[in-house]
């Protein structure tokens, strides 16, 4: 298998955590278990560098399980939370675990070529940075709020965050919710976890995080990942993609 990631233009950096795109070159059909990671994606998928489908996914609160036939390709723009409101401008709670279908000529892909792939991340960075110039301005509120979260790795209470933010809890998990399909303390333990895998995957099977204790992490491990931090220190068969590709920063 083949697997890049492309990071996007600075100043996308509160919005995009990367670009990403899978080309299944073998001959058999590759089975993985994507975990929770606290973003959402717009994938586009190809059946021998063909264009099929545009699909946008919500966030995933639990693990999927995804098998890719031979010579299929994908290509995904892997979103922070805050591009909800600033570059695709929609809710996505209606679909959290599953994915929407997009239109086949969103934002033109329909009409790009991948065969050059850091010219698709160049072109879409100019189309997300036009749509964000077209923005009226950003509420400080929510660019602060995430920025905490991901500094953070939703380690703190939602009080202290609401604390940092001068915004009330309630209209943060009213925000939450009607924005993403969970409320923030559900968010937080996502993050948290996402921060733990890679202390797992160098065998660092307690937490670094700030758990209770080691029972309190393996029962929000199974919640969200279906596994033991053991399971997924193994890696079978390089069954957990994102732990197989991740690298050390």
């Amino acid at each position: 298998m083949i697997y890049k990631e492309f990071q996007p233009d600075k100043l996308l950096t509160d919005f995009v955590k990367n670009y990403w795109w899978f080309d299944n070159s073998t001959t058999q059909q590759l089975d993985f278990t994507i975990l929770p990671d606290g973003c959402f994606d717009l994938i586009v998928s190809f059946d021998n560098h063909k264009k099929e489908e545009i699909s946008l996914t919500g966030i995933w609160t639990k693990q999927v399980e995804v098998s890719i036939e031979p010579n299929r390709q994908l290509f995904g723009i892997r979103f922070k939370l805050l591009a909800v409101d600033y570059i695709l401008q929609q809710n996505i709670s209606s679909f959290c675990d599953s994915e929407q279908i997009k239109e086949t000529d969103f934002w033109q892909l329909d009409k790009t070529s991948f065969t050059d792939l850091e010219s698709v991340t160049e072109k879409l960075n100019k189309i997300m940075l036009s749509v964000l110039g077209s923005q009226k301005g950003i509420d400080s509120r929510k660019q602060n709020l995430f920025s905490l979260l991901y500094q953070t790795n939703g380690e703190q209470t939602i009080e202290k965050y609401s604390q940092q933010v001068f915004w009330t809890t309630r209209q943060i998990n009213r925000y939450f919710k009607d924005r993403f399909g969970i409320p923030l303390k559900s968010y937080c333990k996502i993050l948290r976890l996402f921060a733990s895998y890679k202390h797992i995957k160098k065998g660092q099977l307690y937490p670094e995080q700030n758990y209770f204790d080691q029972s309190h992490f393996i029962k929000n491990l199974k919640k969200h990942t279906g596994n033991n931090p053991t399971e997924l220190f193994e890696n079978k068969n390089d069954r957990f993609l994102q732990l197989t590709t991740m690298t050390e920063k």
